[in-house]
């Protein structure tokens, strides 16, 4: 005999499976209600999720939205049969199962799961996303959209004027809600934001209040929709390791090569040191040319940039490098090498997929960075911190590091900004936003440098880094 708390879920899902099968013949009989929020639901996902990833909806009405995203492989899951009928229909190259959110079991591991406009639906939200782990790899997101509480009311009033279709009591849940129970379910929270103040088209005073008002206080408080984008919660450490390659840009640094070699220590099972320089006028490849053979246990390998620039030299000892994990070292070693097993030990436990150094929690040696310089950082810091919806404390950090396959990803996706770095540091952090890679931040004590000058004009590189955040704010806060 069936317990009063199943008999009221059975009955809550069945009374949501009638709703829904009316609601999709309704969607059919007025196909422009709705049309101007969804197509900005489908601009923002396109945005978040890159073609050609295996990608899982659940609650996929007639999949539009999951079209739209472009997957390699594509799978559609929602409990009204409707709903399923007509997806089937309308989208050949996709496949949909008629099955239950936090009942439906899979083989396949996906690369991007949705949740679009479904907790507010659900009879339990947790055993949802508890079920979404059984679906997901260490690298797959999780992207979940939902309904602002402030919009209560206004939706009642839409449903009334008969200006929607009939929705049902719903789950009001705040963004501190969704946040725990993806906690309590093993989850880990990349980036959230608010999106949509205006669900209904009107020329450009839509646009206006989508793409800028919504993304400032106190406009965002009014959002019709909050978007999370998660990550399963890393495992511990196998102990398998990882190959390691240090990338060092030099330039003007001869003094430094033959310290750098003997104070990087060995990291994972294999440690690579790639030198690239850029047009020294004081012998610094022929220095690192020569330490080949004076180190012949030491796997070091030398490169001469064709072109000009910091962020020229990092992409091409990028594409030399052979092993499974990128790190960059500047050559005035500011940054000690002594740190970098922290960054592997970072990398590797999962804590982030692009380990970005932090120069400004600990007090500096003297003349390591000036007084404008130290300012410059800390605004620029917050700037990219509310750009990218992660914090990022220190963005000029020459020490940066992500897994290869991570950047193979950034460099494929290099087109949506372009090369427009000339410090390289952006270019990645940039990249890694886009690709949703959790960025984890790591202090070290900077150091003053011991030979040479630096290569950094503070005014000129400060006016390429206001520009930047220009740039980066069309490119990726007002889509």
């Amino acid at each position: 005999m069936q317990s009063n708390f199943d008999i009221a879920e059975i009955t809550y899902r069945r009374k949501r499976i009638e709703n829904w099968d009316r609601v999709s013949i309704w969607k059919e009989e007025k196909p422009g209600v709705g049309k101007y929020y969804h197509d900005l639901l489908k601009h923002y996902y396109r945005f978040v999720i890159p073609p050609g990833l295996k990608v899982l909806e659940l609650g996929c009405g007639h999949g539009d939205l999951l079209s739209s995203v472009e997957p390699a492989f594509g799978v559609g899951v929602d409990f009204s049969h409707e709903m399923i009928r007509r997806a089937s229909g309308k989208h050949k190259n996709l496949f949909f199962l008629c099955a239950d959110a936090y009942e439906v079991a899979l083989k396949t591991k996906f690369d991007v799961i949705i949740l679009s406009d479904l907790v507010n639906d659900l009879w339990d939200v947790q055993c949802t996303f508890e079920n979404i782990q059984k679906l997901s790899h260490p690298g797959t997101r999780i992207v979940i959209n939902y309904f602002n509480n402030l919009w209560r009311i206004p939706l009642g009033i839409v449903k009334r004027l008969g200006l929607g279709h009939l929705v049902l009591e719903q789950n009001w849940l705040s963004p501190d809600d969704i946040l725990n129970l993806l906690k309590l379910s093993g989850f880990e929270i990349i980036k959230h934001g608010s999106h949509i103040i205006l669900p209904l088209y009107f020329p450009f005073i839509s646009n206006l209040a989508n793409r800028y008002a919504v993304r400032f206080f106190p406009f965002s408080w009014f959002a019709l929709t909050n978007m999370v984008v998660a990550r399963p919660e890393p495992l511990s450490n196998n102990g398998d390791p990882s190959s390691v390659s240090v990338i060092i840009p030099a330039r003007n640094e001869a003094g430094n090569i033959e310290g750098i070699i003997k104070r990087i220590p060995h990291l994972g099972k294999e440690t690579e040191i790639i030198f690239v320089e850029g047009h020294s006028s004081d012998g610094t490849y022929e220095i690192a040319e020569s330490m080949i053979k004076k180190y012949p246990d030491k796997n070091i390998k030398v490169y001469r940039q064709k072109k000009m620039g910091k962020g020229d030299a990092v992409r091409l000892g990028f594409e030399k490098a052979c092993c499974d994990i990128l790190m960059i070292l500047d050559a005035d070693m500011t940054v000690p090498p002594e740190v970098l097993p922290r960054f592997y030990e970072a990398i590797i436990s999962g804590k982030g997929e692009f380990i970005n150094g932090v120069r400004l929690v600990y007090p500096m040696e003297d003349e390591a960075m000036r007084f404008l310089n130290i300012a410059g950082n800390k605004f620029f810091s917050l700037a990219f911190s509310w750009l990218l919806d992660q914090p990022v404390k220190d963005t000029l950090c020459g020490t940066k590091v992500l897994f290869k396959k991570d950047y193979e990803l950034i460099s494929k996706n290099r087109g949506y900004f372009g090369n427009f770095d000339p410090f390289g540091d952006f270019d990645l952090l940039f990249g890694a936003a886009k690709l949703n890679l959790k960025i984890a931040e790591l202090p070290l004590r900077y150091r003053s440098r011991t030979y040479g000058e630096t290569n950094i004009d503070r005014w000129r590189h400060g006016w390429i880094l206001l520009k930047m955040v220009i740039f980066a704010a069309r490119r990726i806060k007002f889509i």
